[in-house]
């Protein structure tokens, strides 16, 4: 599932997309995505074409919040935790920091 949703990510053009793996770390998933879009528009575009994605490839239902604003957009599919971002909200909230080893950023190839 990682794989087609980092696939679907960047087929819509988001961008500086990040993997990090949580197994082992925490029982809320098993990998978070990070992404950004350019503008509310986007991020709002993005989440729903990965959401309809995740329905049409594996019948999942992902919940979806903060898609009516389009500044932070928060899609769950059990398994996978993605969040989609504009890229001002992204770096005011750093949520990379706060679950990557060591507390820096790094990009990780999905699996």
């Amino acid at each position: 599932m990682l794989a087609t949703v980092v696939a679907s990510l960047e087929d819509d053009k988001a961008e500086e997309v990040v993997s990090i793996d949580l197994r082992g770390r925490s029982e809320i998933a098993d990998h978070m995505v990070i992404c950004s879009g350019r503008s509310s528009r986007q991020v709002a575009a993005i989440s729903e074409k990965l959401a309809q994605r995740l329905k049409d490839e594996f019948d999942i239902v992902a919940r979806m919040e903060g898609k009516e604003t389009g500044d932070w957009v928060l899609i769950d599919s059990g398994d996978v935790v993605v969040h989609v971002f504009r890229p001002e909200v992204r770096e005011f909230y750093q949520l990379e920091k706060m679950w990557l080893p060591g507390g820096h950023m790094e990009l990780r190839e999905p699996e």
